[in-house]
């Protein structure tokens, strides 16, 4: 009985296939074979294990049926026992399978639409696993694509042989484009989803703007000038800040070009987004001068703590300095990546009288002193009572005015005021019910204690009680970290297990709750 069929048109079509989709002939070929094989089961019944395979040369079609030879039968449709098995092959072993020819397979109306319904899966399977791994390594790149077709404002745009997403709100604003019109974007994700790869595009993207750069200035793609940082507001206005590694090359020259060319093709394509190119410098507050541009600074105090720069500006240049609907202090922020508060000369010099008579008059009222001596004590740099009661008093005696006595009682009043205050916080304390359990444990300051109470927290339970982060979110985290505050949380509870045979306070979850 002959056992296959020649179809050499199966191979004319595999090789058809695959060039129009652009998918390895072996995958189409597997997907007919598998076509062939779910007919086949179809015929022979589902739960047998039927095989099919199409030679690669002549595209002769084999049907078989495998059954595996096993000690024990457990599935009688594609197992056999070993001793049935030895009669047909007297060398088989368990784990080896029969295989048993088919006859050819007439391929019936339903039938055949099956076999093309597997076949078109499979090919689809294998196309998007083709387009994935074709862009996912593209990440970063910008393309060239044709619009495709718009849907609620999103542009699916037919790049290759592939299918982008450039939504709505990746798009400059104002910009519209139509069924095959040409569009340039920059790809910025590319997704592996259930519906298939999903490649996005956007043409907002800081790197985008960065990518054309590159694209028209041969010393950036050459690796001699280096992007630093960009800042967008897309189809308004950008920063971009430029380094050189070769000192005899200009880098926002470069990047402008001859009579701004290069820039201007920049320009042209962002729908004239205006472009600030500006130096990168290593000293943040020169960085944030050259962002802040073209306004003039006059001075810039740093707060590198709390990632804060207040930056002084001449009255006539406030405007400038903040820009249109504050774009200029915001890119400038987003560039540099510092919190940028803008004060006029008048407003920083109001302020600073204001700071100055605030702790003149706190020394005033603390030391009873007068306030030429207050004034010259805060002039000198001592902000606080805690600094002049600390104070070297060799560099008080260095004051004009101030002779040794004068240094002395100063001291010794700041001292009292200090015992004087913490006094009264320790009245307040016990006022409130903090008990002395927690007072005497030595890692709270008096003013910690009263925040404690006035938060309700008064025994070594209620402490016990709370988590770390709540700690740190009572007293602040300039005051204690979150480490500390564990520690000081498991030290309350350690009285629960007192008495606790191989019980200790490390039995409780670090910074969990109390049982």
């Amino acid at each position: 009985m002959d056992t296959s069929v020649s179809r050499p048109e199966l191979l004319l079509v595999a090789d058809a296939v695959s060039r129009e989709k652009g998918i390895d002939r072996e995958e189409v070929l597997e997907a007919m074979e598998q076509a062939i094989q779910k007919a086949g089961r179809a015929k022979y019944g589902h739960e047998k294990d039927i095989r099919a395979t199409i030679d690669r040369r002549s595209g002769e079609v084999r049907l078989s049926r495998w059954t595996e030879v096993v000690d024990q039968v457990e599935n009688e449709d594609a197992q056999i026992s070993l001793s049935i098995a030895r009669k047909f092959r007297p060398e088989i072993q368990v784990g080896e399978y029969l295989i048993d020819p088919l006859p050819p397979i007439d391929f019936g109306r339903i039938a055949a639409q099956t076999a093309k319904q597997v076949i078109v899966q499979r090919v689809r399977e294998y196309e998007r696993k083709r387009q994935y791994n074709e862009f996912k390594d593209r990440v970063g790149e910008i393309v060239n694509g044709t619009v495709k077709r718009t849907e609620y404002g999103n542009l699916l745009v037919e790049i290759g042989s592939a299918e982008a997403l450039l939504r709505r709100d990746e798009l400059i604003p104002r910009e519209t484009f139509r069924n095959s019109d040409r569009v340039r974007a920059y790809i910025y994700d590319v997704r592996d989803e259930p519906r298939g790869p999903q490649v996005f595009l956007s043409r907002t993207h800081p790197a985008f703007l960065a990518k054309l750069f590159a694209q028209e200035v041969p010393e950036i793609y050459d690796g001699i000038i280096e992007i630093k940082a960009v800042a967008r507001d897309p189809g308004s206005r950008a920063k971009m800040a430029v380094i050189s590694r070769d000192a005899s090359i200009d880098p926002v020259g470069a990047c402008v070009g001859m009579r701004g060319s290069r820039v201007q093709a920049v320009v042209a394509e962002l729908q004239g987004e205006k472009i600030d190119i500006i130096p990168w410098s290593p000293q943040a507050a020169t960085f944030v001068v050259n962002a802040l541009a073209p306004a003039e600074v006059s001075k810039v105090v740093m707060d590198e703590e709390a990632g804060r720069v207040e930056v002084v500006v001449p009255d006539d240049q406030l405007s400038l300095a903040i820009g249109r609907r504050g774009q200029n202090v915001r890119l400038a922020s987003q560039l540099t990546r510092w919190d940028i508060d803008i004060l006029t000369e008048a407003e920083e010099s109001e302020r600073r009288q204001e700071e100055f008579r605030r702790r003149s008059g706190q020394f005033v009222e603390a030391l009873d002193v007068d306030d030429v001596i207050a004034g010259l004590l805060v002039t000198e740099g001592y902000h606080s009572i805690e600094e002049l009661a600390f104070a070297d008093p060799d560099e008080l005696v260095g004051i004009e005015g101030f002779d040794d006595s004068v240094v002395q009682e100063l001291v010794q009043r700041a001292e009292g005021h200090l015992v004087r205050q913490e006094e009264k916080l320790d009245e307040r304390r016990q006022e409130l019910g903090v008990t002395d359990d927690i007072a005497n444990m030595g890692v709270f300051t008096n003013q910690m204690l009263v925040t404690l109470g006035e938060k309700g927290v008064k025994t070594l339970d209620d402490l016990g009680d709370l988590a770390g982060d709540e700690l740190v979110e009572i007293l602040g985290s300039d005051a204690i970290e979150e480490d500390a505050a564990n520690e000081i949380i498991m030290a309350a509870r350690a009285h629960w297990f007192e008495g606790e045979e191989g019980a200790t306070p490390s039995s409780t979850p670090e910074g969990g709750a109390g049982v």
